[in-house]
């Protein structure tokens, strides 16, 4: 079974205003956009899912003759962005971001949407986690750390039980065939400094958030969660070059409520595709240690969301995390 997931954004749309009692094809048939459009975020401002959404709505806004803002709309794993934006009409007005955590979220039936209420529009990241230990680790290899992880215990760090660390710790732990003791960190800066102290053994990370780590030789990454190699570290294996069927990304994305005319749907996605081929947004991924990889359009990524869900799903009945 593979597991696809990926942190961090959707988007939703809008449904049609009853104060107009306008059809979903006549949404479809006027000028759009007329107004501005708004991005619900679900963390606060100045984080990652934050920054990229500010991102995306900056070159998106290049593309059109309307506004484009950032609506941050904090707490319960997604669940108060995804109750804001199933108040909104589908008429493509607003978008949400969404991350693997609003998947769980569903999935643990503590959301007021569930995964067939939306439909993807982008997706704006796709950040793999990366095995890593620290530089002056025994482990010089992901082969080593498999064998120490079947003669012994691999203490993992990362964040929250039930979120997508944990997930990808132990989908490793199950297709590895190792014994892993998952220590669970309030953020990835926490567990991030507690491997840099020698604290655990292991840990699962972003390229976003170590590049002056690997860099600096105080993080030896040993493998990528994903089928191919990335472009900023070329040198290091895959997982699926290993023979293990696990893939993890911390994925950013948008996404519409399901009902948003397809002839809306369409305008956005080509706006934020033309928006995030502009020079500012490739060196934002730059910066971050990504490329244009990250970039995909609805198809693909709504068939990404739908891999998410499903995977999660059956990892966290595994785990005990579902009834």
């Amino acid at each position: 079974m593979r597991h696809w997931f990926t942190i961090r954004m959707l988007a939703v749309g809008i449904a049609t205003s009853p104060l107009t009692m306008l059809s979903a094809s006549a949404l479809a048939a006027d000028d759009f956009p007329v107004d501005p459009i708004e991005i619900a975020v679900h963390t606060s401002p100045g984080g990652g899912t934050d920054t990229t959404a500010r991102m995306v709505a900056l070159s998106t806004q290049e593309q059109l003759d309307s506004n484009v803002f950032v609506q941050n709309k904090k707490g319960g794993g997604g669940s108060v962005a995804m109750s804001y934006v199933s108040g909104k009409p589908a008429d493509g007005y607003t978008l949400m971001a969404i991350t693997p955590t609003h998947l769980f979220t569903m999935l643990r039936g503590n959301a007021p949407i569930g995964i067939d209420d939306i439909r993807g529009v982008v997706r704006a990241t796709d950040d793999p986690i990366i095995i890593m230990v620290r530089g002056d680790s025994d482990f010089a290899s992901i082969d080593d750390l498999i064998e120490a992880g079947r003669s012994g215990t691999i203490k993992w760090g990362g964040t929250q039980i039930g979120g997508v660390d944990h997930i990808a710790a132990m989908s490793f732990a199950n297709e590895a065939d190792i014994r892993v003791s998952y220590v669970p960190f309030d953020s990835g800066a926490e567990f991030a400094a507690a491997l840099s102290r020698g604290d655990i053994d292991a840990a699962g990370l972003n390229i976003s958030e170590t590049q002056d780590q690997i860099a600096d030789g105080e993080f030896r990454p040993l493998a990528v969660m994903a089928d191919e190699r990335m472009g900023a570290l070329p040198e290091v294996p895959t997982l699926a070059e290993n023979g293990m069927d696990v893939s993890f990304s911390t994925v950013r994305g948008y996404v519409v409520l399901k009902d948003t005319p397809q002839e809306r749907v369409d305008a956005l996605e080509q706006a934020m595709l033309d928006g995030m081929q502009s020079e500012r947004y490739q060196e934002y991924l730059d910066g971050i240690g990504l490329d244009s990889a990250s970039v995909a359009g609805s198809e693909a990524w709504d068939q990404q969301i739908r891999r998410m869900y499903e995977a999660g799903k059956v990892t966290m009945t595994d785990l005990g995390l579902l009834q």
